[in-house]
């Protein structure tokens, strides 16, 4: 039997550092690691329960969804709408917010969520995830609009992930250093195994869609073609490159043993924005990044000090090892 901290309790001590808390948070959060395990659950039996494949439906940006799509957005919906810790939600397959139903009493809290990320892998039993972010909802108001969602990264209360991978992972921030926490399927519990992780400063890896390489800015470029050419170039040392298709899974090996993640604007989706959704993905996992030592960038600013414009708003993301991230950055500095 596993020893140790579970989530429950870490979580616990947490809030007693905090004058006044009353526990709504703690409870928020743990509905929402039980919605990571029934979800961890669906994704482990796979084919066994008939759960893979196309659901013969769509989200609200135009993608085609899996079955494990639509069951891990109910299975979020479900375990956090009825216990009277949120005013609302988001998810990434819902075009509009989702309002607590008038059935159930309202929190203090919103919640937006990516309930599977990178599902296109699911099929060929590679590692996926969900993404969570939480927020405050205005003080004294019954009704909460999108507007409501639009804050900064910076204004997170929380952020984290589940991993089903190997092994199920929770890994998770409330601004206080960023911690993991693997799941003991024997017991049904997470415990903490992964305390105040830290992300190296320098890393000779580097993962982005090589396949796209023809349409990216020349900063992106630069950098890429110095990495590539190893000790005999500029940079004076060999990279590996990386490549997933799942932010969870390549923000969790930076966060394991550094590097650096790229999903730059380029000439193919320049007019949405970027690629990756900025309340979903990139403000919860550069708020992680951050609270790991790490940087997190367009290429041009912030990603956390962005105001977001809307509920599904693209942005380029580069995060990782800082002075990967800065050098980066300094390309794009040098080009505006």
């Amino acid at each position: 039997m596993s020893a140790g901290t579970t989530i429950t309790q870490f979580i616990i001590e947490e809030q007693r550092r905090i004058p006044g808390a009353t526990g709504e948070f703690t409870l928020l959060l743990n509905d929402i690691v039980t919605a990571t395990k029934v979800i961890a659950n669906a994704v482990n039996k796979g084919a066994l329960a008939g759960v893979l494949g196309a659901a013969g439906t769509e989200n609200v940006q135009g993608e085609d969804q899996k079955k494990l799509d639509v069951i891990s957005n109910d299975v979020m919906i479900n375990s956090t709408s009825w216990s009277g810790h949120l005013a609302a939600m988001a998810s990434e397959e819902m075009e509009e917010i989702l309002p607590i139903p008038a059935m159930y009493p309202k929190g203090k809290y919103l919640l937006l969520f990516d309930p599977l990320d990178g599902s296109s892998n699911i099929d060929v039993n590679i590692s996926v995830g969900t993404i969570f972010s939480i927020l405050k909802a205005p003080e004294g108001k019954t009704d909460v609009t999108t507007e409501d969602f639009l804050q900064a990264g910076t204004q997170q209360v929380c952020a984290g992930y589940a991993l089903y991978g190997p092994s199920t992972m929770v890994v998770l921030t409330t601004g206080n250093g960023v911690h993991g926490f693997t799941l003991d399927r024997n017991v049904g519990e997470y415990y903490l195994t992964h305390p105040k992780i830290s992300i190296p400063d320098d890393t000779q890896e580097f993962a982005i869609n090589a396949s796209n390489s023809r349409f990216w800015e020349k900063p992106v470029q630069r950098y890429v073609d110095e990495c590539l050419q190893g000790k005999e170039g500029p940079r004076g040392k060999d990279f590996n490159m990386r490549w997933v298709a799942s932010m969870v899974a390549e923000v969790h090996r930076i966060l394991t043993r550094g590097g650096i993640f790229m999903y730059p604007v380029d000439s193919k989706n320049r007019e949405k924005g970027g690629k990756l959704r900025l309340m979903y993905e990139a403000n919860p996992m550069s708020f992680i990044v951050e609270q790991a030592g790490g940087v997190s960038s367009t290429g041009r600013e912030r990603i956390m000090s962005m105001k977001p414009a809307g509920l599904h708003q693209r942005v380029p993301v580069i995060l990782g090892s800082k002075n990967e991230v800065d050098q980066v950055v300094a390309y794009h500095k040098g080009v505006d």
